[in-house]
C-alpha cells in the first residue's frame, strides 16, 4: 500500500501524467487547425522569438536541425512562416511569421486557455496563481542546478566505494 501511495503522489510521475493529459486534451482541440503539435510548438516559439535563426530555434525546441527544417518547410507551404536570409551569415535563414498566421495563433491561445481552465477546474483563482508561481519556482530551482553535477549524496557514496569501504543501504 505504501508503494501505491508513493506512485500516486510522486511529484515526477504526477507532473508527467498531468502534462500528458493536458497535451492530449489540447491536441484533440487543436485538430481543427490541421497542425501537428510539433508545428504549433514551432509557431509558439516563433511568436516569442521572431527573427531567430533555424539552428537556435532547433536548440530551444530540443530537436535536430533537420527535423526543424521539415516542420518549417510544411509551415512555409501553409503560408504561415517565411524564411529570410540572415544578413550576417549567408548559410543561415531567419524565421518570421506571416500575417496569415495571426488567426491561427489567436485560436491556439484560446484553445490553450480552455485547456488550462479544464486542468485547473475546482481550484480557486488565488490558488491557481499560487500553483503557477510554485511551478515557476520549481522550474527556476531545477534550471539553476548544474545537470552535469551528480547528486551530492551519490557522489559521497561513490567516493566511499573508491576508498575501499562498503556502503550499505544504497
Amino acid at each position: 500500500m505504501q508503494d501505491e501511495t508513493y506512485l500516486t503522489r510522486s511529484l515526477g510521475f504526477l507532473l508527467g501524467d498531468v502534462s500528458r493529459l493536458i497535451r492530449m486534451r489540447f491536441d484533440a482541440r487543436a485538430e481543427e487547425l490541421g497542425l501537428t503539435r510539433a508545428q504549433w510548438r514551432v509557431l509558439a516559439q516563433l511568436r516569442r522569438r521572431e527573427g531567430i535563426n533555424q539552428s537556435a530555434l532547433a536548440e530551444i525546441l530540443e530537436i535536430e536541425p533537420i527535423t526543424l527544417v521539415r516542420h518549417i518547410d510544411r509551415l512555409v507551404a501553409k503560408e504561415l512562416v517565411e524564411r529570410r536570409p540572415d544578413p550576417n551569415d549567408r548559410r543561415a535563414w531567419k524565421l518570421y511569421l506571416k500575417e496569415e498566421v495571426q488567426p491561427v495563433l489567436d485560436r491556439l491561445r484560446q484553445l490553450s486557455e480552455q485547456t488550462r481552465n479544464d486542468a485547473l477546474a475546482g481550484i480557486p483563482p488565488e490558488q491557481r496563481e499560487q500553483f503557477i508561481d510554485n511551478l515557476l519556482i520549481m522550474k527556476a530551482n531545477l534550471a539553476a542546478l548544474d545537470v552535469t553535477e551528480p547528486d551530492p549524496a551519490a557522489k559521497s557514496k561513490r567516493a566511499g566505494k573508491s576508498r575501499g569501504s562498503k556502503v550499505h543501504g544504497a
